[in-house]
């Protein structure tokens, strides 16, 4: 009897086993979000600035000649003295390096906020040459004429800026993001004006032009816009690709130009120069990020 017990509680235990070998394993939790957490690393491309040239708006301050000869020579060289000098050769190299932080909520979306800033060395250069008649012309043929000729340079020299992002992943590893936010950068201008009489010949050896200077430079702060796509090709490294705008506002500087008569000497003409140019331009860039992600936890049979 005792042996018939033994056998059925042995078979009954066997059967039970089976049943739970035959029963399915639950799923394995899913793994944690991928991009979630802080990253840094470099960056290097190029930049230009917008096509904004710098203006040159002139107007005669002092013509001792204007009681005595109304004909404005003075005003005339102010106006050959003001205009546009456009921009040109105003590419460069850029490098530098950012740091920020990922949040990824879902499957597919991510926001993150990151900090960068780079040496630019950008500089842009551009000239203008004008004659400047007498304003009211009275004598024949006419005469005091001079030849005017404006150089301005701007330069960018670093650029810093703090950007939100948003971003849709296309993949678990491949992200499309735009960015925006704060810009800030040290800015710099210069202009020359320089002007010489062409005619009559008393002007000539009589009177010369000295040379106007003025200058601009400080930090200034505006705004970024852009976008990019960002590779996770391995597990702690990802390459981006990007574009910005900045625009970091406009300024304005003075210059003067005097024209002297050294047969007295007198000062003959003063001229003043009100100048303004725009600091913006545009970077595309290629980045290479670091991923201080934390490892997943492990998994632990239970039994």
């Amino acid at each position: 009897m005792l042996h018939r017990i033994l056998l059925a509680s042995a078979g009954a235990m066997a059967l039970s086993a089976a049943a739970r070998a035959a029963e399915p394993l639950p799923p394995p939790p899913p793994p944690p979000p991928m991009w979630t957490g802080f990253y840094a690393g470099l960056n290097v491309g190029v930049s230009w600035l917008g096509s904004t040239g710098t203006n040159v708006s002139t107007f005669n301050a002092f013509d001792i000649g204007g009681a005595i000869h109304p004909d404005g020579e003075g005003l005339g060289a102010a106006l050959g003295q003001t205009g546009t000098a456009p921009l040109g050769n105003n590419a460069g190299i850029i490098a530098g390096g950012q740091i920020g932080y990922n949040y990824q909520f879902g499957p597919s979306f991510l926001v993150g906020i990151e900090a960068d800033i780079q040496g630019l060395g950008v500089r842009g250069h551009g000239t203008f040459t004008r004659q400047g008649f007498e304003a009211f012309d009275i004598d024949v043929p006419p005469d005091d004429r001079t030849l005017n000729t404006i150089r301005t340079e701007k330069t960018v020299d670093w650029l810093g800026t703090v950007r939100g992002r948003l971003g849709w992943l296309v993949t678990p590893t491949f992200l499309i993001f735009g960015d925006g936010g704060f810009a800030y950068g040290r800015v710099s201008s210069n202009t020359t004006v320089q002007s010489f009489w062409i005619f009559p010949l008393i002007d000539i050896m009589n009177e010369q032009w000295v040379p106007g200077f003025g200058s601009f430079a400080n930090t200034r702060g505006g705004w970024t816009a852009g976008g990019g796509v960002e590779w996770l090709f391995l597990p702690n490294w990802s390459l981006k690709v990007e574009y910005l705008y900045y625009d970091l506002g406009s300024v304005q500087y003075g210059s003067f130009q005097q024209s002297i008569n050294f047969a007295v000497p007198v000062l003959d003409t003063l001229n003043v120069s009100r100048i303004s140019t725009r600091f913006n331009g545009n970077i595309v860039r290629v980045g290479l990020n670091y991923h201080f992600f934390s490892a997943p936890p492990p998994v632990v049979a239970k039994y």
